[in-house]
This record gives structure tokens, sequence and C-alpha cells, in this order.
């Protein structure tokens, strides 16, 4: 069973779009929103079962140039 995370991004100024291309072309997200306040992206993603949670995110989605700082919330069960 896959693990659903949501991660918040902050970008560094002028590369939100890049890095939302970016996120795109990889494919590894279920949802992505930009957003207003401290972060400039949302994204919802399945992590696949196994798979260490950070580890995955750290090689699928931080060596994505321009992110600047990520938040990540696990979710745990569906009410």
């Amino acid at each position: 069973m896959s693990t659903c995370v949501f991660v918040q991004i902050r970008c560094k100024p002028g590369t939100t779009y890049k890095v939302a291309e970016e996120i795109a072309l990889r494919e590894i997200h279920s949802e992505l929103y930009s957003t207003s306040g401290n972060f400039d992206l949302l994204m919802k993603l399945y992590i696949p079962a196994g798979e260490d949670v950070g580890k995955y995110i750290n090689d699928q989605l931080l060596q994505i140039e321009g992110i600047e700082r990520s938040l990540t919330t696990m979710t745990y069960k569906v009410f």
C-alpha cells in the first residue's frame, strides 16, 4: 500500500514555473497547486510501497533546481 504525503515547496524567486514544469515532467505527483503564503507550491503524491519516504522525496523531488525549502506532511488514515 502506498503512503500519501503532501509537500509544500518554497522556490527561489522567479523559478516557480520552472520547478512546477520539472515536477510535471517527472510524473511523481497526484496533484500540484500554486499557493500563496510561505510556500509557492503544494503537491500531493503517493510514495510507492516499500520506499523510504525521506529518501524518495530527496531523490525524486529535492534534486530539482530552484527548490529552496520543503515541508512534508505525512498522512495516516482516511476518515
